[in-house]
């Protein structure tokens, strides 16, 4: 009986993971939107820190889903944080021109994989 819970109890732990933060920042010249797509974060650590962005003279708005919206220019998948062995996904939204500048951050720092516009596009929410 235990050994058939145990699938259970993982799929339950992964959908528990399930969590996106959208974080949208704003300042005279600047308009940025991400998502963050928690992989192995801690849920709490999650939400009160890497979704907490502190952005001197920018306004920041943060709203929660549980998964990232459709429309993206670019996700670094599996992105590696800090030197830390939490993951998470991020999608990048606005400008594409961007791609240039976050691919090889995603594929070298970050220890991440590059995806364009068709990967992502497997969410049936958009950014506004």
């Amino acid at each position: 009986m235990r050994l058939c819970l145990l699938p259970l109890l993982l799929v339950l732990s992964a959908d528990a993971l399930a969590e996106a933060c959208i974080v949208h920042s704003q300042s005279d010249k600047l308009d940025v939107k991400v998502c963050q797509q928690n992989r192995s974060i801690p849920a709490q650590l999650f939400r009160d820190g890497f979704c907490k962005p502190e952005m001197p003279g920018q306004k920041v708005e943060v709203s929660y889903a549980d998964q990232c919206p459709s429309g993206a220019f670019g996700v670094c998948s599996n992105a590696q944080v800090s030197n830390i062995a939490y993951r998470q996904d991020i999608h990048y939204y606005g400008v594409a021109t961007d791609a240039r500048y976050l691919k090889p951050f995603c594929e070298g720092p970050s220890k991440g994989t590059w995806e364009g516009p068709s990967s992502s596009a497997g969410n049936s929410q958009g950014v506004q």
